[in-house]
């Protein structure tokens, strides 16, 4: 179609005839209430106006230019993994009662949202092994702050010990929630990639309102959660885990480990990568911090003849009750992520859970031998690992990025300065597709 044949209505006349319709003569007359000095004076390049058929294929051109991880192998972690998504997800999911849900709020016409919700408390209490969970926060991230403002809240204390193994984007996210608290953030040292054990055990915990722990850490290592938990059991400090909720199913839990709070990202229970977004935030505590969780809680009971139901038990958001008393601020719930990780958890159960992280971290062991092997590339951290690793390459880490990108491999991502490789393989990743990956390094050192 041509310019001469395409139909533009009259912009000009379009735009007097709707500023007329709401009574004002211009369009900066809508502005007058903002000061002059808050308005930026430039034009929004938005071009010329197009049809939907036009605009279509402008908006298919420019996603065009992604480079999605689905489309190459990806071997890309730090939090937000390529698992595979079983086809009955989308088609449960998708399906417009659970889509188009919002807060449950009237029991009596929410039903099956709320006991979706209720199931997904009771399997991440399950995995997790603690005693309530919440239904659900943002994401991994603002699940480790709000773990932190509970502790606050509860111990009265406003001083933390973060380990240097907590992702670097969580540690933001924690400060970026404190940062007009009186909370202290201190970071326990890393010895060997691991969380210091002796700068812990020499630490006065009087003013310590949680000790915060990942594991996997930000270099994959598997911590010793134990060692922690048994160390703070008769301190005032409460103990928060943070952690792929897939390593529960090989190692030790953090109820098992005497944790106070446990949060984590639940991308990885049936959520796509989705360009790094939405994510799930896993939040659990002991039943004694029950009134101080952030969130909502879903509840069953029964009715006046006895029939089984569910409600909104708690629900501690500034919305529902005075702010000065809320325990969050967060207003509303990645539901649709909850409810994806129901089905999933539902699907590959108690002995597929177990089996699943065993694969992940068989073959991730197999791919980190494989690269240990190549001169000039070494296992930074040693075996201690689940599904993600560390490697020291004498090959500039970003040139090994850059063409593997062009080759269609998603090779991991730098840290510390470019100076180390991390790489996390899933069950997506078949052996063919880890030799493929050696082969590409291999071939970088040629």
């Amino acid at each position: 179609m041509t310019d001469q044949n395409r139909y533009i209505p009259n912009s000009a006349a379009v735009e007097k005839e709707m500023l007329a319709e709401i009574g004002v003569n211009s369009f900066q007359d809508i502005l007058a209430a903002i000061p002059g000095e808050l308005q930026a004076e430039f034009e929004i390049p938005i071009g010329t106006p197009l049809t939907e058929l036009e605009l279509s294929r402008a908006a298919d051109e420019l996603a065009g230019v992604n480079n999605p991880a689905g489309s190459a192998l990806s071997f890309l972690g730090g939090g937000s993994y390529d698992h595979f998504v079983p086809s009955i997800i989308p088609a449960l999911v998708m399906r417009s009662e659970f889509y188009t849900a919002y807060t449950p709020y009237q029991a009596e016409v929410s039903q099956g949202t709320l006991q979706a919700m209720y199931e997904y408390q009771s399997m991440i209490c399950q995995i997790s092994d603690m005693d309530v969970a919440n239904a659900s926060l943002y994401d991994g991230a603002s699940a480790v702050a709000e773990a932190c403002l509970m502790a606050m809240n509860i111990t009265r204390k406003s001083r933390l010990l973060v380990s240097a193994g907590l992702y670097t984007n969580y540690l933001e996210v924690v400060k970026t929630y404190l940062q007009r608290s009186e909370a202290t953030i201190d970071i326990i040292p890393e010895n060997e990639g691991l969380y210091d054990q002796d700068y812990l055990k020499n630490q006065d915990f009087s003013d310590v309102a949680a000790v915060i722990i990942q594991s996997p850490n930000r270099y994959g290592l598997v911590e010793n959660w134990s060692a922690a938990g048994k160390l703070l059991a008769d301190q005032p400090a409460l103990f928060i885990t943070v952690g792929n909720p897939l390593a529960l199913g090989m190692f030790a839990t953090p109820g098992e480990c005497d944790a106070d709070i446990y949060a984590g990202e639940g991308q990885v229970l049936g959520n796509g990568i989705s360009y790094g977004g939405p994510g799930l935030g896993l939040f659990a505590t002991r039943q004694k911090h029950v009134r101080k969780m952030p969130g909502r809680i879903i509840g069953a009971t029964t009715d006046v003849d006895g029939k089984p139901g569910f409600v909104l038990a708690l629900q501690t958001r500034e919305q529902h009750i005075r702010r000065e008393r809320a325990t969050s601020n967060i207003c509303t719930n990645q539901g649709l992520m909850a409810l994806t990780a129901a089905i999933y958890l539902s699907l590959v159960g108690k002995t597929g859970f177990r089996k699943l992280a065993e694969i992940n971290f068989q073959r991730a062991h197999y791919c980190a031998a494989q690269i240990d092997a190549l001169p000039g590339f070494e296992l930074k951290y040693g075996q201690a690992f689940f599904n993600e690793f560390v490697i020291q390459t004498a090959v500039p880490v970003n040139q090994l990025i850059a063409e593997g990108n062009k080759r269609g491999i998603m090779v991991g991502d730098a840290m510390d300065d470019g100076r180390l490789l991390r790489l996390a393989v899933t069950e997506k990743r078949t052996g063919d597709d880890i030799d493929k990956l050696v082969d590409f390094i291999r071939s970088q050192t040629a």
